[in-house]
């Protein structure tokens, strides 16, 4: 089966889907996910199994039951938070909405290039703003381990002015950058194409769902360019993530 085929096929077990599916059902689905590419959904559909029930059958071999068992604590906020809040909402998938085909290195056309593009960027990135921002991410993961240590570094990355710090140490140096070739400012058209097809993914699935509550879960550097994106949308507002995070 290809992948649009899974795909296709995941569409329609989902139309059709019980509201207690048996374990038979959750162990085809999640073969089924892993087959379209959807590794994280299929690790939903297999952590809301009862613990004898993950097992081979169903359209699940020992290689994927395998696969699946590897990653249940696999260190990656999308296994560790989102997929246990799917599973423990009630929820039947994630929706992966980080795009990388703006990816393309096409403008430097020899090692010399990128490593030219390497060199012009790592030297934008040596500025005050952003020794302070790496300042105060160390202390952050000093403490992760502590009572509120996690809590704590999502508090930070999501505070009020933190995007105007992403942007001087960032973006925004990158754009200074003074090569002729204009390394940084292909490297700031790159990150805003990557937004814009997330923000395109994201207001895709909530066009699908109207009246759908999406929280998404993605890099803080990414998340003032699809805020000032999403909301030029007519249908969709945005929540205070103040609010969720206290």
């Amino acid at each position: 089966m290809d992948v649009a085929s899974a795909t296709a096929e995941v569409e329609r077990a989902l139309a059709d889907w019980p509201a207690e599916p048996g374990p038979q059902r959750r162990r085809h689905l999640a073969a089924l996910f892993l087959a379209a590419g959807d590794p994280a959904s299929a690790m939903v559909q297999w952590l809301s199994l009862p613990g004898p029930e993950r097992h081979a059958g169903d359209g699940l071999d020992d290689p994927l039951v395998t696969q699946l068992r590897q990653g249940e604590n696999k260190r990656d906020e999308t296994v560790l938070v989102a997929v246990r809040l799917a599973v423990r909402l009630g929820l039947q998938r994630v929706w992966p909405v980080d795009d990388h085909t703006a990816d393309s290195d096409t403008p430097l056309d020899t090692p010399g290039d990128a490593r030219a593009y390497g060199a012009a960027l790592s030297a934008a990135w040596q500025n005050p703003a952003n020794r302070e921002r790496a300042t105060q991410e160390a202390r952050l993961i000093a403490d992760i381990d502590g009572p509120d240590g996690v809590l704590a570094l999502y508090r930070a990355l999501n505070a009020p002015g933190m995007g105007m710090v992403v942007y001087q140490s960032d973006f925004g140096a990158a754009l200074r950058e003074p090569s002729p070739q204009g390394y940084g400012r292909q490297y700031v058209g790159y990150w805003e194409t990557r937004n814009l097809r997330i923000a395109a993914n994201i207001r895709e699935i909530v066009g699908q769902h109207p009246g759908m509550r999406l929280m998404s879960l993605i890099g803080a550097s990414h998340r003032p360019y699809l805020e000032a994106y999403l909301d030029q949308m007519h249908d969709v507002s945005l929540d205070d993530v103040e609010a969720l995070l206290h």
